[in-house]
């Protein structure tokens, strides 16, 4: 029957052992062959820029499958965005009604260029304000008594 101490060492050099194997002690970053040799080091060189350049192609590609993939389900999106704001109109007997008015918008707020859903009519265009000219304002006087 084993002890239990030396159990516990076995798995100490069990464990010891398993980490110095996988470790790799004697290992540089250039393999088993010395850095100062030309053939590790462009290999080494070589090695990292077709790990980038493969890199970047994966990324691209799979960018692009994703972007299109993005792009063709939108329009078949059923999300729709509507901002309604109501206007006040006289009827032909003299009431004045409040009329609501919708705009389909995208997802950012723009106005979309087609027709809502609701089937309204297109919203008159904003006037623009008047132009009104002010006077300057009056110059302030100081109040420390310094002279300006």
């Amino acid at each position: 029957m084993i002890m239990k101490s030396d159990r516990l060492s076995l798995i100490g050099w069990v464990v010891l052992s398993a980490v110095l194997l996988v470790s790799g002690c004697a290992r540089t970053d250039y393999g088993g062959t010395s850095p100062y040799h030309p053939g590790p080091v462009a290999g080494k060189t070589v090695g990292n820029a077709v790990g980038v350049a493969a890199g970047n192609v994966a990324g691209f590609g799979v960018g692009t499958v994703e972007g299109v993939a993005h792009g063709a389900a939108m329009p078949f999106s059923p999300d729709y965005h509507m901002v309604r704001y109501w206007r006040t109109e006289t009827t032909s007997d003299g009431r004045t009604i409040q009329v609501p008015y919708d705009i389909l918008v995208d997802q950012y707020g723009r106005p979309v260029h087609m027709p809502a859903p609701t089937g309204n009519p297109k919203p008159p265009p904003a006037a623009a304000a008047p132009a009104t000219v002010t006077a300057p304002p009056a110059p302030v006087a100081p109040t420390n008594g310094a002279p300006q």
